[in-house]
């Protein structure tokens, strides 16, 4: 009986690693589309300036 409380516990415990790692991932997602927002323009001036060195 003990063995299958333990199997339980892991399970949730791997489910919710699962759910964090998910949520870190949107969080970054979200992190990216506002610097971009923010940043876009000046990223674009950026790259043109060294596209026009090259």
């Amino acid at each position: 009986m003990a063995g299958r409380i333990s199997f339980g516990r892991a399970e949730h415990q791997s489910g919710q690693g699962l759910i964090e790692y998910g949520l870190i991932l949107v969080l970054m997602a979200v992190v990216c589309v506002v610097s971009l927002l923010f940043f876009g323009d000046q990223i674009a001036f950026l790259l043109g300036l060294v596209t026009s060195a090259v």
